[in-house]
């Protein structure tokens, strides 16, 4: 059975994509839980639009994207935290957190999965950050500073 993808649906497809399934995959799970539609005529055609408006958003961002690259490579920012007398943070920083600062301090706006970073920040002091999309890698500095009472 052909169906429209109205989410993205793990192992089968991404939003808008026209797919063939199971029929009772497409009855008893997608249609019940709104991910997918039965393709007709005028779906398509609306489905068309939508994908061709999908990827000239998608355009806009990687351009949008290749500026903060550039301007990524002279930033710095910083972040508190509460840490004790040895620099051992409390809590640790993670991708959340550094896409906060960065959105708040440097005016980026980058989505998390960007940040290359193994593990949470536990320690206070400056860190190199690495950023990564499509081949292009670009660094920030991280400032971690103990939290003034």
């Amino acid at each position: 059975m052909r169906v429209i993808l109205l989410k993205d649906v793990p192992n089968v497809g991404k939003k808008y994509d026209v797919k063939n399934v199971a029929s009772g995959h497409a009855a008893h799970f997608l249609f019940p839980k709104g991910l997918a539609e039965p393709v007709t005529k005028k779906r398509l055609e609306r489905v068309k639009e939508l994908q061709s408006e999908r990827e000239e958003k998608g355009r806009i961002q990687k351009d949008l994207l290749e500026k903060n690259f550039e301007s990524l490579n002279n930033v710095s920012i910083t972040i508190q935290a509460k840490a004790n007398e040895q620099g051992h943070l409390f809590q640790g920083i993670h991708r959340e957190d550094i896409i906060a600062a960065l959105k708040k301090q440097a005016h980026v706006d980058l989505p998390e999965e960007f940040i290359s970073l193994e593990h949470p920040i536990k320690e206070v002091g400056e860190h190199k950050v690495e950023v990564s999309s499509e081949g292009k890698t670009a660094s920030f500095a991280l400032l971690v500073e103990t939290e003034k009472e």
